[in-house]
This record gives C-alpha cells, structure tokens and sequence, in this order.
C-alpha cells in the first residue's frame, strides 16, 4: 500500500475499463448551445465545420435549419447535404431528416460527421423514432461523430425554471443525461443588446415574427436570465467533468477552481452553530457546501447510525441546503481531508478547540499537515467546549451496552487469564517464558474478538501482571529480579494494547460487513419478489414480512384511490392514523415517530413517491421503547421507494389492460354503429318521402292525418340527423375524414353556420363580434361550420326561448378564440370535460331528442385542426364554449406557405 493513499476500488476501475470500452466504440457529440435562438449556434457550428473540412474530415450536413437566415445559408454552402425524406402526415409531404442515409454514409467513411440541428425538434409521426435526439442516439452508437444545436429552455431540468422566467411553455425538451454525456459542449454566446439588434434587423425572424417576439419572449430580462442559466449549466458540467476526472486520475490535492464549503460535524453541542455559520457563508458566498460527520470505526455498534445529536444536526444542514453524508473512519482528520478531496472542497469550516494535554495536536492543525491546500476556517465555540481536540466526530455514537453486559464482557476477560495462567503453570518446565508471554497475547486476541475493546485492555493489563506473578523469578511476587523483564513487561503490554485495539476494531468491521450484507440481501430479495406481484395485495404481504423481518415491526399499506384519498390495503397489522397519513401522503414527506412532524405518534408514515406520482403511503409501527436510528431510516426510505415503483407497475399494467379492454370496445362499437347506421338510412330516407307524399296527396288528408304526416317526418329527419352524427363519429375516430384545408377567413365561415342554424335559431338574438385582426385561417371550411352548428344549435336546445346568444372571436398569441355564450342554466357542475366524451347528455333523463354526439364530434374536428376547445360557466350565469385554433402563417405573395418550420410550394399542396 502506497503510504497516504487508499488502494483503488476494484469494482470501480472495472467499471472505468468498460466505460472506456463503450466510449472507444461510440461517436463523440459536440453541443452548440445558446440561452436562446438567433445567438448564433447553427452558424458557429457551420463555421466549425468548414475548418474541420479543409483539414480533411468526411462530414455531411444531415438537416439544416436556416429559417431564412441568409448569413447561415451563405456559411452552408459548399457543404455536402444529404437528401431529407419525405412524410407524409394530415396530407402534407413534410421533409425531415434521413437517419438510414446518414447511417449508410457512417459506414462509407471511417471517420465520418454528420450536422443535425435543434436537437430537441420531434419528429413526424411515423418516423422511427419521436424525438430527434434519438436519431442522434443512434448514429452514436453506430459509432458516428454528431455535430448539433440547442437551446438551454430546451434542458429537461430547466423546463420548469424557464417557463417561470418568460412565461412561455417549451414542450420540446432534451434528457440531461445526452448533455451531461456529451463529449464536448460549446456555448455560443451573445450580450442581450446586441440579439436585440439582429432581432430588430430581421437577422432572427421574418419581420411581423420578430415584432411579436420582441413583445414576449425576446425582453432583456429575459434573455439576461436564459444567459445565466446556459453559462451555469455549462459550468457545473464541467464541474462534474473535473471531479470525474479526479477519481479517474487519483488527484490527491484540493483544486481551488470553484468556491465550495465543508461542515465538520460533531456530536457535541457546538454542531449545531458550525452548521449555521457555514450556511450563512455558503449563502453570503452562492456556493455549494456539505456536512459530513466522521463515525470512528473502534467506537462505531451499528453500521451507518450515528447519535440522535449528530443526526438532528444533519437533518438541519439539510434543510439548509447541504449534502449531507456519514462517513466511518479510523482517522477523523485524514477522512476529512479525504472526503474533501473526493469533493473538490476547498473550505473546512469547523469548530475552534483547545489542547488537553500540552502534547496534544489540535484536529484543524492536523488537517493543515495533511493538505496545505485546504483552508480551514475556524467557527467561535463556547469555553466550556474548548476541551475536545477531535472535533466531537471522535465521540463513540454507538448506543452504550448495559451495565450487566460490560461487567460480563470484563468477568469473561478475568476469567480467561486466570485459566490461561493456570493451564500455563504446568508447562513451566516445557516453555519457554517467550512461549507463554504468546500464551497470554493469545487470550487477548480471543477477549478481544468475543468481548470487544474494554475487555480486551482489561485481559492485557491482566495478563501482565499473572505473567509477573506467576512465571518470572521471584515468583509469586510483583519484584523483579532481572531489570530485562520490565522491558519485556512493557513490549508485551504494548503488543497486547495494539492486538485488543486492532481486534476489536476488526470484530466492529466485520459485524458491520455482516449487517451491510443481510440488509442488501434482504433488499434484493425484496425487490425479487416485488418485480413478480401483480397485485396490490402482494406488494402488502411483501412489506409485511420485510418489516417484521428486519425491524420486528408492524406495518400497513396504504393506496391511493382516483381521487388522492388514502385507503388500507387488507391485511393491514397497525393502526393508522389516517390524518397523519394523508399529511405525509399530500406533503410528500415522512411524519410521525421519529420525524420532525408529530414525532409524539407512536407510528411513522412514509410517504410513497415514484417517478410519476405518489403511489400512497407506508405506516410502520415499530417495537415498544424501541428508536429508529438513521440507518434503519434510510432503510425504511429505500424499502418505501421499492414499493412505490412496484404499485406504479402495477397501475400501469391496469391501465395497459383497461386501455387495450377500452379500445377493443371502441373498435367493435364503432363498426356496429356503421354498419346500423348505413342500414338505417334508406329506411329512415323512405320515411321522410313517404311523409312527403302524404302530406301532398290528393285529395288533401284531414288536418289530423296531415299533422301526424308532419310529426312523422320531423321524426324521421331528426333519427337521420342522429344517424348521421353516428356515422361521422365512426368515421372521424378510424381517421377516414379527409381534411380540405384552405386559407379561409373566419367570417365566411361564421356567416354560414348562423344561415345553416337559422330554422332551430328562429327569433333568438344573435351578437356577432369579431375582431377587426382576424387573419386568414388553413382549415376546412365544411368541418368547422359543423363545429359552429352544433354549438349555436346546443345552446339553443338547453336555454330558454328567446334569450340572446353570443359568438365572439379574438386573435392574440398566434391563437383565434371563438367564444359562444348563452344565457341558460350553465354547465353541470364538475362535468364541464365529460359533456365531450361520447353519448354523455348534459342531463341524463333529459326529455329533449339527442344522443350526446355533438360535442365529442366538435371535439374531433377541431382536434384535427391542432386546436383546441373546452367548456366553462359563464360569469352572470350560462355556457360559454370556447374554440381555439392556430393560426399558422398566411400565405405569401409568390404562393409558398410556411408550416411550421417547412416552406412549400402551393401547386405541392394541391
């Protein structure tokens, strides 16, 4: 063994060999990243691909997305370009990149590079895959160099923070993990004023474009923001690539490249004030800190636990922002600089102590021989704590053995070289004295691996004195004769010392390997047997044998139902507090014994979080007068974690089944409701002529005979109009409805829907407000007047006679909005969603003609429009059913239309 430095982790260089093996195998990535678009990423990436071409590099550009931007366009040119593929999707043959042609180019060319931009884009439906870092993916791993573009809203994890920033959703989104794993990341960086200026310029969009943009998401805040966050997220990548780099290395000495901060933590009562400086200082200084408390291995009873002090005060750096973590060790300061190696922490901060003893050497002094490159700062303690030289993680957190059993442990020692003293006695004349002195060390071994540390210093200092006592001239005296025995007197009393401190600390290592061991066995047979239940009630029977097993506790599983209300699972040995339990659940965090909330219940509640979603929760009872330490906590959160990934399994293979159950009816429904509904119009077609005829036969029928005439064709028309609506359902859900989409105005559209409704209008009042902005919409004209009938004709139907109706439209963030109001009774309460499932009536026993097709048919259309529409009450009382459709971009003046990124010709739309 090296001095001053730990022997490699096997496990870890093995997984270092085959991480290099994956890498030698894969593509390297390189990300041009940006706060936002126009900064320059595709260009800077172009620019880097000319430079990387002259000197010889086969490259292609797989997709290239310029956007009109000429300056990009002219940096292209030159550069091969692989033919994109043509999809076909709602009738439009869209252009998107041509991964089996780039995988083929990959295979023609050694060391080929292919430029794909805005790694976030989604694909077509259809395509291989639905997002287009999977395409990116795949070149990786057949081994092809990737060149690509995006934006830092575009990060998974800061989705969230951005959307906070601008206001604006981005749906588009990259895993980190494909960032952090990138072999290189540029930023291509630009100062907001000047962004602004190549906006204002035309240089980032079209005109009437860029004028919204700079109306809403281009706002100096809030580019100076998306600034910070892409400079941050790239310097902590980095960060992360320096630790790796580290470990891989073995860099022994701290670099100070990025402020960050350690709290020594301690068990006695100074904790507490360093863990606070510290946090004021990480706050005052935006860094990151940890707090780390230093088990001693002689001293340490239980694997992983730590006093009630110590982990009070850990719980505090937590919630102060730390990265906590308990580490044993033999030598508090060398696994404190140890740990902060591993960190890069180039601060300690602890408490200030004194000497004990003139010769004693302070734990900050040691630490500063140690690593010369650690600064270590030094928190003011209270004098009566100036005692303690090792910074209280020396202080044993091993719950302290009871009385009887120490005075066993001693007795067991005394014993033992009484017997050794007696059994030696005889073969006085045999042995050697060397040979009994091995005798007695023996015995201290044997104490010391049974009893622990203290009976092993009592057998040492024991068997000294029967040595002397006993066997050396004078015997049966303390005198000595020959002034050699006091040396060996005292070699053997040292060696005795090191092999009962070393044995015990063995015996702690290997009952804490043991318990490490069955703990991970337990575990792991756990998770087994979960990965095999289909049922909730197993994953119940499961937890209960893992609790009684490990802890010799009780426990029950709670589930939640639809509606976030906690249930019992049968089977169930504890009781439950359910308002604690529905805390922990809606909170997400652990209350009861031993917790920070409601610690007086004599239950603990873990709340069960999986990836999508809290599954329920876990209420465990354990033993009476029995505290669970941090270890067994941290136990208990690993086994709630395995049952939350085990009931979301579960949920999802319901779902699976429920879904393939539902679509199997939906398919069989939907032919019997075609092939009924073609069998019913011809009849239904008779009806109305036959009615017809009557009514116009000579002679003239009586009035009685003529009105049944009429009542019968009324019938007749409505049953078609139902039959009908039958048969667009059908065929809008099997996706036969063809879309003719064209550039319509929505007023044409408005005018024909109220002339279509005008016989079930009649004499309402009908306001018409459209916005003066309206712009062209590409949509089919015949479908949405479908979608504007219905609706007048609903409101109609479920208001009273002659009160006014309301159709206003607006236009605002690339979005018209068609509002109808009326002023009937309103909405079922908490049903507004349902009212557009299929055959759902407002009123389930309503008197009045219907099936409850109409909305589900609007909703169809109009999500076949990429739109959108919802109902809601109506503020004053009634209905107001709002529809809300893209608007996309009008066509030009040389007949090209623009679809979202894709440019096509009009006669191609033909």
């Amino acid at each position: 063994m090296y001095p001053g430095r730990e022997r490699p982790n096997p496990d870890e260089l093995l997984q270092q060999v085959k991480q290099d093996d994956i890498r030698a195998h894969r593509g390297r990535l390189k990300i041009f990243i940006g706060a936002s678009a126009g900064v320059g990423k595709t260009w800077a990436m172009l620019a880097a691909a000319r430079a990387s071409q002259a000197q010889g590099r086969s490259l292609i550009i797989g997709l290239l997305e310029t956007h009109g931007r000429h300056d990009t366009e002219r940096m292209a040119e030159g550069l091969p370009r692989l033919p994109l593929r043509q999809v076909q999707h709602r009738e439009r043959a869209l252009k998107e990149f041509d991964l089996d042609a780039a995988l083929a180019f990959g295979q023609e060319h050694n060391d080929a590079l292919v430029l794909v931009d805005e790694l976030a884009h989604s694909n077509v439906p259809g395509s291989r895959h639905p997002k287009r870092w999977q395409d990116i993916e795949e070149l990786l791993q057949a081994g092809i160099d990737v060149w690509t573009t995006m934006n830092v809203q575009h990060l998974e994890s800061l989705n969230d923070v951005v959307s906070g920033i601008t206001g604006i959703r981005v749906w588009e989104t990259v895993p980190d993990r494909l960032f952090d794993e990138a072999d290189e990341v540029v930023v291509v960086d630009l100062p907001p004023d000047e962004l602004l200026a190549r906006l204002k310029a035309g240089k980032v969009y079209l005109p009437d474009q860029a004028e919204r943009a700079a109306g809403s998401f281009f706002r100096k805040g809030n580019l100076l923001a998306l600034r910070e966050l892409a400079l941050r997220r790239t310097a902590d990548r980095v960060d992360g690539q320096v630790l790796a780099y580290r470990r891989q290395a073995s860099v022994e000495s701290v670099w100070p490249n990025r402020e960050a901060l350690l709290a020594c933590v301690g068990a006695d009562g100074q904790a507490d004030k360093v863990v606070r400086s510290c946090a004021r200082l990480a706050a005052q200084l935006d860094v990151n800190w940890h707090a780390v408390h230093i088990e001693p291995l002689a001293t340490s009873g239980q694997d992983g636990a730590v006093s009630p002090e110590v982990d009070r005060t850990l719980k505090l750096a937590a919630q102060l922002g730390a990265t906590t973590a308990v580490r044993p060790g033999a030598d508090v300061a060398q696994a404190l600089v140890r740990y902060a190696r591993e960190q890069n922490l180039v601060r300690l901060v602890m408490g200030r102590h004194g000497r004990r003893w003139p010769w004693d050497v302070v734990l900050s002094d040691r630490i500063a021989e140690m690593a010369s490159e650690i600064d270590v700062l030094q928190v003011s303690t209270p004098a009566g704590s100036l005692g303690n030289t090792n910074n209280a993680p020396a202080s044993p957190s091993a719950p302290s053995d009871k009385p009887a059993m120490v005075w066993q442990g001693h007795g067991a020692a005394v014993a033992a070289c009484v017997l050794t003293a007696l059994l030696a006695t005889p073969l006085q004349q045999i042995l050697e004295l060397s040979n009994i002195v091995m005798l007695f060390l023996l015995t201290v071994v044997g104490v010391g691996l049974r009893f622990g540390r203290g009976p092993a210093l009592t057998a040492a200092f024991l068997g000294v004195g029967l040595f002397d006592f006993f066997f050396v001239t004078p015997r049966f005296s303390f005198a000595v004769s020959d002034v050699q025995y006091l040396v060996t007197f005292m070699v053997m009393l040292a060696v005795a010392l090191t092999i009962g401190q070393l044995t015990a600390v063995l015996k702690v290592q290997a009952e804490s390997a043991i318990r490490r061991e069955q703990r991970v066995r337990s575990l792991y047979e756990m998770a087994r047997d979960l990965s095999s239940a289909l049922m909730v009630e197993q994953v119940s029977d499961i937890a209960q044998r893992f609790l009684a097993a490990e802890f010799q506790a009780q426990g029950t599983l709670l589930v939640a139902d639809d509606a976030d209300q906690l249930k019992p699972v049968n089977g169930g040995r504890c009781e439950v507090d359910m308002a604690v339990a529905q805390w922990a659940f809606g909170k997400g965090r652990a209350a009861g014994s031993g917790t920070d909330t409601l610690p007086a219940s004599r239950t603990l509640v873990l709340p069960l979080n999986a990836p999508m979603r809290t599954r329920g929760a876990l209420v465990i009872m354990p033993p009476e007068h029995t505290n669970l330490d941090s270890a067994q906590h941290r136990l208990l959160e690993t086994c709630a974690s395995l049952l939350a990934i085990s009931l979301e399994r579960i949920h999802y293979i319901e779902v699976a089944q429920a879904s393939t159950i539902q679509i199997e009816s939906e398919r069989l429904r939907n032919s019997l409701l075609s092939a009924i509904s073609h069998d019913l119009r011809t009849p239904l077609s008779g009806l109305v002529g036959m009615a017809d005829a009557l009514e116009t036969s000579r002679p003239t029928l009586p009035p009685p005979q003529r009105e049944i005439a009429g009542a019968m064709r009324q019938s007749a028309i409505r049953m078609g109009v139902l039959v009908n609506n039958l048969l667009d359902m059908a065929r809008l859900e099997a996706g036969a409805v063809q879309l003719n989409r064209q550039w319509q105005p929505l007023e044409e559209v408005v005018g024909s829907a109220l002339a279509a409704s005008q016989p079930t209008l009649k004499d309402r009042p009908i306001t018409v407000d459209l916005a003066e902005n309206l712009p062209l919409l590409h949509l089919d004209a015949v479908l949405i007047e479908r979608v504007l009938v219905n609706l007048l004709e609903n409101a109609a139907k479920y208001t009273p006679a002659g009160s006014p109706i309301e159709l206003h439209a607006d236009c605002a963030s690339g979005t018209v909005t068609i509002c109808i109001d009326d002023r009937g009774p309103g909405l079922p309460p908490g049903r507004e969603e349902a009212l557009f499932q299929k055959f759902e009536r407002g009123s389930r026993e309503s008197a009045l003609p219907g099936v409850g097709l109409g909305l589900a048919i609007c909703r169809a259309i109009v999500q076949a429009h990429g739109g959108q529409i919802h109902a809601e009450q109506r503020d004053g009382g009634g209905a107001r059913f709002i529809v809300a459709l893209p608007t996309g971009t009008p066509p030009s003046d040389d007949g090209s239309v623009t679809i979202g990124d894709s440019t096509f010709v009009a006669n191609d739309l033909t």
